[in-house]
């Protein structure tokens, strides 16, 4: 049997994953067999998502009836039900899984509450919602989720009395976990801007993660990290850092709160505005599309401002606004720049100047006189390839590029002469 559940947290406090794990132990407990755990991130830009808009799903062996009892009972002892925006939902199937297309539908665009319930009934699932219910949705689609590619992150947990209080997490073991792990786990610590990234602060019951490519790994590199007691741990699988979110789109028809690889032709230099936010217009055809690399982003800026009219890219990440928030971009072509410029005097060595309009150039020292000005050639501070923001502004979903390129731009990049090398931003 699948148990799924969402949305049990809130702003204030509770974790949907923790909930997760002591729902495993409780099964267990009671005499089942535990198989696996997932964390499924749905949509990340979603207006009524709490914090990273997870759903977990629990593979077991037992009595549905039995599970679903101990479920809800869970749910209404720890879900944070005081809070309006946490509506849990949680879904036993004993048998048939609703469909993977409601899964999909759910980490890349929206679906409503109607749409959960009739796929749970579609599949006579055990079912039951919380005030308004929404949490039906991530439940369903945890349970549902067909994972064509997945990764693994270990969560360990905090005593019940340290939540709320200051996290105690040695630095150096998480450096050393990074150094030792990566590129097989990744998002430990953020090297570049000297930035821990695996330890929330927020006040759940979370004390870290490690993400990786497998148990293995991310267990490797937990036991290397000191810490205060935890309470519980548990390993995931997840979709996160699979690019699960993002779908092929065209611009001017972008649709407003999904996810999307675009193909464009920089239109325009990079402007770099208030705040320190760099904004970059591309172009397909008569259609163009204004990509954001927020503040928050750093060193990643540099390379968007590193870009020129006629540069070839292909850009990720989510439309909100009427503009591309950027996870990475694929530079596909960034030719060295042409430019006019006055020749030399052949005669001195010297650098002509202007002789007025449409009268060519001049030699001060000699006078010598010459018509054509001589086309050079500027080369580039940017090269072909992929840049990804740093790991302090990694969204969960994004595939960091220390797992490759995303499959599915396997064809654009075998259309390319030259190979596409990755340019990591670690």
């Amino acid at each position: 049997m699948w148990i799924g559940i969402d949305d049990t947290d809130s702003p204030e406090g509770m974790c949907t994953t923790y909930l997760g794990a002591v729902l495993a132990r409780r099964l267990a407990e009671a005499g089942m067999q535990i198989r696996s755990l997932r964390l499924i991130r749905l949509n990340p830009n979603v207006i009524w998502k709490t914090r990273g808009n997870a759903a977990v799903a629990i593979e077991a062996e037992g009595d549905p009836d039995l599970a679903f009892a101990i479920g809800s009972d869970l749910i209404n002892e720890l879900a944070d039900l005081a809070c309006d925006r946490t509506n849990p939902g949680l879904v036993v199937c004993g048998g048939t899984r609703p469909p993977a297309s409601f899964a999909e539908q759910a980490i890349t665009g929206f679906c409503t509450i109607d749409e959960a319930i009739a796929a749970c009934e579609g599949v006579s699932a055990r079912y039951a919602g919380w005030k308004n219910r929404r949490g039906l949705i991530g439940a369903t689609a945890a349970i549902a989720a067909d994972l064509r590619d997945s990764t693994s992150e270990i969560l360990v947990y905090r005593e019940g009395a340290s939540c709320g209080t200051k996290r105690s997490v040695d630095p150096i073991t998480l450096r050393l976990a990074e150094e030792v792990t990566f590129p097989h786990t990744w998002d430990t610590v953020d090297r570049m801007n000297r930035t821990i990234v695996c330890v929330p602060h927020t006040p759940d019951p979370v004390l870290f993660g490690i993400r990786g490519e497998n148990p293995v790994w991310v267990s490797l590199a937990r036991h290397l990290i000191l810490s205060e007691t935890p309470e519980l741990e548990a390993i995931f699988e997840t979709n996160q850092g699979t690019d699960a979110h993002l779908i092929w789109g065209f611009i001017g028809s972008l649709e407003e709160g999904r996810s999307y690889l675009v193909s464009g032709t920089v239109s325009s230099l990079p402007m770099t505005g208030i705040g320190g936010h760099v904004s970059l217009l591309i172009r397909d055809g008569e259609y163009s599309l204004t990509c954001m690399a927020y503040e928050p982003t750093k060193g990643f800026r540099d390379v968007i401002r590193a870009l020129a009219p006629g540069d070839r890219v292909v850009v990720c990440g989510s439309y909100k606004d009427s503009s591309l928030n950027l996870e990475k971009i694929l530079v596909l072509t960034a030719d060295p720049i042409s430019f006019r410029d006055a020749p030399i005097c052949p005669s001195c060595g010297k650098k002509m100047t202007s002789a007025g309009a449409d009268k060519g150039y001049k030699c001060r020292l000699c006078s010598m006189r010459m018509r054509d000005p001589v086309i050079r050639r500027r080369d580039r501070t940017i090269a072909p390839g992929w840049y990804e923001v740093p790991p302090s502004a990694r969204r969960h979903l994004a595939r960091p590029l220390c797992r490759g390129a995303p499959a599915i731009l396997n064809d654009v990049v075998r259309d390319i002469s030259d190979p596409i090398n990755v340019n990591q931003q670690k």
